[in-house]
């Protein structure tokens, strides 16, 4: 996995296409996955899973734009964009949900924050 730097000077991770991380991945910032990860992903900001990208685990994150596959369940913060391109197996927890025609989902998805479901109690 290395650290690349965007054009606006913002650090995040990535792990390349043909690459194969088996285990836990804590990052303190961005991540875009075109590789395979066979474990959880702990991301405190925007992960990315690109076409090519395959994750099977548990992943936790701010924010989330899924173009390739995850098998396992996503518990995102705030907002969650399904690509057209993207295939899902598992359980889905966010704020926000964004899906583009095409896009596969098979699972339960629980949306809204806990925040205000208690405001309205």
């Amino acid at each position: 996995m290395a650290t690349q730097q965007q054009n606006g000077g913002t650090l995040y991770n990535a792990l390349t296409s043909g690459s194969k991380i088996i285990g836990t991945i804590i990052t303190d910032s961005d991540m875009r996955v075109d590789g395979t990860i066979e474990g959880d992903v702990k991301c405190a900001g925007k992960l990315v899973i690109g076409e090519r990208g395959v994750v099977k685990g548990i992943v936790e994150c701010q924010n989330a734009e899924i173009m390739g596959k995850l098998d396992g369940k996503i518990d995102v913060k705030y907002a969650l964009a399904l690509r057209a391109t993207s295939s899902i197996k598992g359980d889905i927890s966010t704020s926000t949900l964004m899906v583009e025609p095409n896009a596969m989902f098979n699972g339960t998805c629980k949306m809204g924050s806990e925040e205000k479901k208690e405001a309205k109690s």
